[in-house]
């Protein structure tokens, strides 16, 4: 584990921690930005999507409209909530940016250690973060990420609380992003949902579980699944490449999975966007859809934290070189 900070550009100041499994994974979490995650890669090659914008340092956020989209970092991991998710808009006389403030906020009382636990060696990041307002709502982020060594997985535990004394709306999504080379034409996608639903109506319901080269001029398309199918409490979304480069120029067969939670979690957004220049898939879980929470509070389905309520969501991603059957 160790941490850097770069020096120069837009990104100056913004602090790093780099944990590496041992076991080919390797991933780096944003202190600055909502303990995101940035980077992910193994055996040196990107498994995630990284935005054009860089790693932007949040005092260049602005919370208006859509202008998260000029700061947003990419990365495997953005969080977005936590009163606000999906389109910008007003409500209740609140206006209200695109996919919400969390991760632009820097984290406090960041820990990154590595210790033995018996016979296994442990690497945990934590840290807190505030989105509060005079007047306004006041919730807390609690968050830790942890490994093991020679394990080539990430979990990822968040308590979020309402340390406010007043009712607040409470809207979470979990936006990880990845990108080529793990994305390619033979990529393969598996979801767990029993329906599916496009945003728009005019969107074709097709390739879901296919990936393809970059289009471009393709226009986004957004799936909401629902009726998801679990197993001790768990579901689980995955993705399975039968060709990833190693860096050493050979391929091999990848599985990443990502699981979580689905009594906190029931939702799962899938943002596909193949394009030219931003290729990238979307799996995220999430209490809510991408409509804002003004769509979100006519629906009915708006969650809301009472004083000192919590909600826990633990999260799992595992990556794995497989035989060439996919086993």
């Amino acid at each position: 584990m160790q941490r850097f900070q770069y020096t120069e550009g837009p990104e100056r100041d913004v602090e790093q921690i780099r944990v590496r499994t041992g076991g080919g994974l390797e991933y780096h979490v944003v202190p600055a930005r909502g303990l995101d995650i940035s980077l992910a890669a193994f055996g040196g090659v990107p498994l995630s999507w990284q935005s054009p914008n860089g790693e932007m340092h949040p005092a260049f956020y602005n919370p208006r409209g859509s202008e998260w989209l000029r700061t947003a970092a990419g990365g495997l991991l953005m969080t977005c909530g936590l009163t606000q998710v999906g389109s910008a808009g007003e409500d209740q006389g609140e206006e209200l940016g695109l996919h919400g403030r969390i991760h632009h906020i820097p984290a406090r009382h960041v820990v990154g250690e590595g210790r033995w636990a018996d016979d296994s060696y442990e690497m945990r990041v934590s840290g807190v973060l505030e989105e509060v307002s005079i007047f306004g709502h006041r919730l807390r982020l609690t968050r830790e990420i942890r490994s093991r060594l020679g394990i080539n997985r990430i979990v990822i535990h968040d308590t979020v609380e309402n340390t406010g004394f007043e009712p607040a709306p409470h809207m979470i999504l979990y936006h990880f992003n990845f990108g080529f080379p793990l994305m390619s034409e033979s990529t393969r996608v598996e979801l767990p949902s029993r329906r599916v639903t496009p945003r728009e109506a005019d969107t074709p319901l097709q390739d879901l579980d296919r990936w393809q080269a970059p289009q471009p001029g393709f226009q986004e398309r957004v799936y909401y699944h629902e009726d998801l199918l679990a197993r001790d409490g768990w579901t689980e979304a995955a993705l399975y490449n039968p060709q990833f480069p190693t860096a050493g120029g050979q391929t091999i067969a990848l599985s990443v999975r990502l699981r979580w939670t689905v009594n906190t979690l029931p939702r799962l957004v899938q943002w596909r966007m193949p394009g030219a220049g931003e290729y990238v898939l979307g799996l995220e879980p999430a209490n809510c859809w991408v409509g804002g929470r003004a769509a979100e509070r006519e629906l009915g389905t708006l969650l809301t934290l009472q004083p000192g309520e919590q909600r826990v969501y633990q999260l799992l991603l595992e990556v794995e070189a497989l035989q060439e059957d996919g086993r």
